[in-house]
């Protein structure tokens, strides 16, 4: 049995794999990082690896598509795997917001009479006030017969008239301390002056001395800032994880490196139509007054499940345009691709639906190679169905497999409709959803190595694609003429 060289093995049972090694030639030689990349005799990848001995398979006591490495094998890709397990999936919505009014603290002063300002208090916007501060003067001729029919009823001492003339006078908002001092003096005043209701600041300010005004008139409004609201926008598809309650971290350039604690205190019922987003409501407490409204600030709203439920890393979900797919660690150096069925995805976790069960080994690094190797001829389904037990633990009673199965044997026949090929990525178009590669050859297709633009599917998130760096993309063949980018694998961010 060889010792220096590395082992990738397409396995049968052990017995008959230590033959396949000890008694065969490698079948062809293959890149590690560029499972197309294939020839006749050991060499270098275009990236400067060593390339793997690939060997046939000699049993069939396997599932279809079961794969051995060797140790040495293992070792030099740097295969790591880890458990499925039950687990509560941790959510983190993040996303920007404005800071706004406590509309439940927003006074708007309007005016009830027709009249002229005499005079104002207030010279502009952001002008601070405290209750019982004057605001404005007011000549109005209804604010002078008003005050008369007062004073005429208080002359006939008739309680009728006394009480009416006085509910006529609140209801012109005329303040209570004028209307005592009217019914003292017995004196018309030709203005009446007006305070403000609480303490805030002055904004919409809409008069100056001289205006005339009417009513339904907004004059000015009135904030309280000792508590300022924070309304923030979440995506339509993270909305079915809100709820009132959850916790809120915002952070403010204004205020570096502090993070304001507060929880979400209500969710719109409606969504944007055009935005598709819906929009929560942060309540934050700013008696010290150092939060201004406009402000922009970023938060995270902590949306994680009370409920254990299947997961696996993100980095072990090798996605597709079709099927998600995972490579399942069989024990003994050997691997196979299993399709599962996702459900929601977390901060580093996914949920598995079906596909898997708990305690099973799967490949978090180095899987690309192994994935690519074992889809040739598998049948994306587990060694063994899935006990009593864990049917009902990972719901895959009912999962479409059987459908998948009987349609591998006439995909077999078939060109790869997707491949793994390493790459270069040149230029990101984001607007366009393009990107501009140099790509290594793809023999299953019969391309050369080139220069090509590609369109990127949509769940691919751009950002993420490193220019200038040697990476594998999955390109996957939508018709004849149509090709488009649909997954790609960055080693080292992994």
């Amino acid at each position: 049995m060889p010792s220096d060289n590395s082992l990738f093995i397409a396995s049968a049972s052990e017995e008959a794999s230590s033959v396949a090694v000890g008694k065969h030639a490698p079948l062809y030689w293959v890149a590690p990082m560029d499972p197309n990349y294939r020839r006749d005799k050991p060499g270098k990848s275009p990236m400067g690896m060593d390339l793997i001995p690939f060997y046939g398979d000699d049993a069939q006591q396997n599932s279809p598509g079961t794969v051995a490495i060797s140790p040495e094998v293992v070792n030099n890709l740097g295969v790591r795997t880890t458990l499925v397990k039950d687990s509560v999936l941790q959510q983190t919505i993040s996303t920007v917001g404005y800071l706004q009014y406590n509309s439940d603290r927003l006074i708007h002063i309007h005016a009830r009479v027709n009249g002229w300002v005499e005079k104002s208090f207030i010279t502009a916007n952001g002008d601070a006030v405290a209750k019982g501060d004057p605001l404005y003067d007011v000549y109005s001729p209804e604010l002078v017969n008003a005050q008369e029919e007062l004073i005429f009823a208080l002359n006939q001492k008739d309680t009728g008239l006394i009480s009416a003339a006085e509910e006529r006078l609140r209801s012109l908002q005329v303040p209570e301390t004028f209307i005592s001092q009217l019914k003292r003096q017995r004196k018309v005043s030709q203005t009446v002056r007006f305070f403000a209701p609480q303490n805030g600041v002055v904004d919409n300010l809409g008069v100056r001395e001289g205006f005339y005004i009417t009513p339904g008139m907004t004059l000015m409004s009135i904030a309280d800032l000792n508590e300022i609201w924070l309304e923030a926008e979440v995506f339509e598809r993270q909305a079915h994880l809100l709820n009132v309650g959850q916790k809120v971290e915002a952070r403010t350039d204004f205020l570096p490196g502090e993070v304001l604690q507060s929880e979400v205190s209500f969710i719109y019922p409606t969504i944007d139509e055009k935005t598709r987003t819906v929009r929560v409501r942060v309540r934050l407490d700013n008696r010290d007054l150092r939060l201004k409204p406009n402000m922009f600030a970023h938060l995270t709203i902590d949306a994680k499940e009370h409920q254990s439920t299947l997961v696996i890393p993100k980095q072990a979900l090798i996605r597709g345009a079709k099927q998600d797919r995972v490579v399942l660690a069989l024990g003994e150096g050997k691997f196979k691709s299993i399709a599962v069925t996702t459900g929601r995805y977390g901060d580093d976790d996914v949920e598995i639906l079906s596909g898997l069960k708990r305690g099973d080994q799967v490949v978090t690094s180095a899987q690309f190679l192994l994935d690519s190797e074992s889809s040739k001829s598998s049948d994306f389904l587990r060694m063994a169905p899935l006990s009593d037990d864990s049917a009902d633990m990972d719901h895959s009673a009912h999962s479409p497999m059987s459908a998948e199965t009987e349609m591998s044997d006439s995909k077999a026949l078939e060109p790869a409709k997707n491949v793994w090929v390493a790459a270069r990525i040149n230029r990101v178009d984001l607007p366009a959803r393009k990107v501009n590669v140099d790509h290594s050859a793809i023999p299953d297709w019969k391309w050369p190595k080139m220069t090509m633009d590609f369109t990127v599917a949509e769940w691919v998130e751009m950002s993420e694609l490193p220019i200038g760096k040697n990476i594998q993309l999955e390109i996957t063949k939508e018709s004849s003429t149509k090709f488009s980018v649909t997954d790609f694998y960055d080693a080292d961010a992994q």
